[in-house]
């Protein structure tokens, strides 16, 4: 059985975080294994308290599971601090499989999950130890410092990012509302790809970032190729997103029941 493993924050509503892509990676048929960065309290109509852990523990989280079960592959969520960021980003040199960053600033209602000094460190010392990045819009203008308002800057944006080192970029075009097909870019390389989808009207989106993440890193624990871990994620989370179970009175979660294309 293949392996992967998530680094990222824990959300008690079982829609995002460490519970969404372990819900993920099982889907997917790949043994999950978590190293939890930050806890929150939330759920789907609001957020609160978020209670960073030190990173000497998430450092030994990540030994104890390295030295012996080891992923295929892996990747991070919501990271909380500059001091976790620079601890993993040294530790990521030890790795012999492809590292997924998600660059979670903030949560769905707004919490934030890096604070602003781990930005730097996050784009300076982790992003070029990724073998791929995938930022939604707004997280995208902020580590590439350009505004996006189509497809155009999209692909500016991933090239910015991609000089900053990370092997590809896949930046996410879901929070452009003219982007009706809901386009994302992925620039492997010197090769773009594309990866549309209908646009779905939903308040159902809550863990979207952190499913497609997972659903990719999963992927690469299986062999694909990243071209085809993309499309495959993509086409499963269009799928969980339009089955999503109307869960909650909020921006609820999505179905990781979803079949997988």
């Amino acid at each position: 059985m293949r392996v992967a493993l998530t680094i990222a924050g824990s959300d008690p509503s079982g829609g995002a975080g460490i519970q969404a892509d372990l819900k993920t990676f099982h889907q997917f048929g790949v043994y999950g294994e978590a190293v939890i960065t930050l806890l929150t309290v939330q759920n789907t109509r609001c957020g609160g308290r978020v209670e960073v852990l030190p990173a000497g523990l998430v450092i030994e989280q990540l030994q104890a599971v390295l030295e012996d079960i080891p992923p295929a592959a892996a990747k991070t969520g919501a990271l909380g601090s500059g001091q976790i960021v620079g601890a993993l980003a040294r530790a990521v040199d030890t790795f012999h499989f492809p590292l997924v960053v998600d660059p979670v600033l903030t949560g769905k209602r707004g919490q934030v999950l890096l604070d602003s000094s781990a930005v730097t460190a996050l784009r300076d010392d982790l992003l070029p130890r990724a073998a791929l990045i995938t930022p939604n819009v707004p997280e995208a203008e902020t580590l590439a410092g350009l505004a996006i308002r189509g497809p155009e800057e999209m692909r500016r944006a991933a090239e910015i990012l991609r000089g900053m080192g990370a092997r590809a970029v896949l930046i996410k075009g879901g929070h452009l509302e003219a982007n009706r097909k809901m386009l994302d870019v992925l620039l492997n390389g010197g090769e773009w790809h594309e990866f549309p989808a209908p646009r779905l009207e939903t308040r159902h989106t809550h863990g979207t970032g952190c499913t497609y993440s997972a659903a990719i890193t999963a992927g690469l624990a299986c062999g694909r190729t990243l071209p085809a871990a993309v499309a495959r994620a993509k086409q499963y989370l269009h799928e969980a997103i339009r089955t999503a179970p109307a869960l909650g009175s909020g921006c609820g979660p999505l179905n990781h029941h979803a079949p997988l294309p």
